[in-house]
Order: C-alpha cells, then sequence, then structure tokens
C-alpha cells in the first residue's frame, strides 16, 4: 500500500519557517479545504488540514504562498500526538489573491 495524498485548499496563514534542534528547516501551514457536498443546513462545509513542510521546499512555499493563496499539496499522512497531519512532498502554487487584485486594479487603471 502506499500512503499518498493530493489537496487543494485555501491558506490560512503565512508560512513561518523554523529550525529543528539538528538545523532543518522546517514550518506548519494550514490548508482550508472545502468538501464537495453541503451539509444538512445546506452550507459547505471545510476541513482545516495542517501541512508540515521541510527544507528547500519551507523556504520557498514562504517566499512565494501567502495567506489566502491556492495551493496544491502531495505528501503523505501522519500520525503524531494524537493528531492527523500531511507531510509535504511538493506544493504547487495555483493561484494568488495578490496577483488577482493587482490584476484588478491594473485593468481599472486600463479602462479608465
Amino acid at each position: 500500500m502506499l500512503n499518498q495524498i493530493v489537496i487543494v485548499g485555501r491558506l490560512v496563514n503565512d508560512l513561518e519557517v523554523n529550525r529543528t534542534e539538528e538545523g532543518k528547516r522546517v514550518g506548519t501551514i494550514t490548508l482550508a479545504v472545502p468538501r464537495n457536498f453541503k451539509n444538512s443546513e445546506g452550507v459547505y462545509d471545510t476541513d482545516f488540514i495542517n501541512c508540515i513542510v521541510w527544507d528547500n521546499m519551507a523556504d520557498n512555499t514562504a517566499d512565494y504562498c501567502k495567506k489566502g493563496d491556492i495551493i496544491g499539496v502531495k505528501g503523505r499522512i501522519q500520525s503524531r500526538d494524537n493528531k492527523l497531519e500531511l507531510v509535504a512532498e511538493k506544493v504547487t502554487f495555483l493561484s494568488s489573491r495578490n496577483h488577482e487584485t493587482n490584476s484588478r486594479k491594473e485593468q481599472d487603471r486600463e479602462d479608465r
């Protein structure tokens, strides 16, 4: 069996990169992942998934992805301290709210 998962969601927080005692760079991001069905009240629930990001991937994610951006994470599920978390093997930058906002501002300027 293979322990592998891919999720796509919106970043709940900016990534802060820390160092372990051994000097490895690590950070935790939380993704808001909407469910694809409505609950009994007719609303889509959202799951909040913690993802652990290591070394260069942590640095790149911190540099290029900000709160509100949509990213994809491929990795494996692990259990630690009675919690499930996703250990990232790949992070894919999909869209940025800031980029969309800036594009709209530029379009507004061009329309004037």
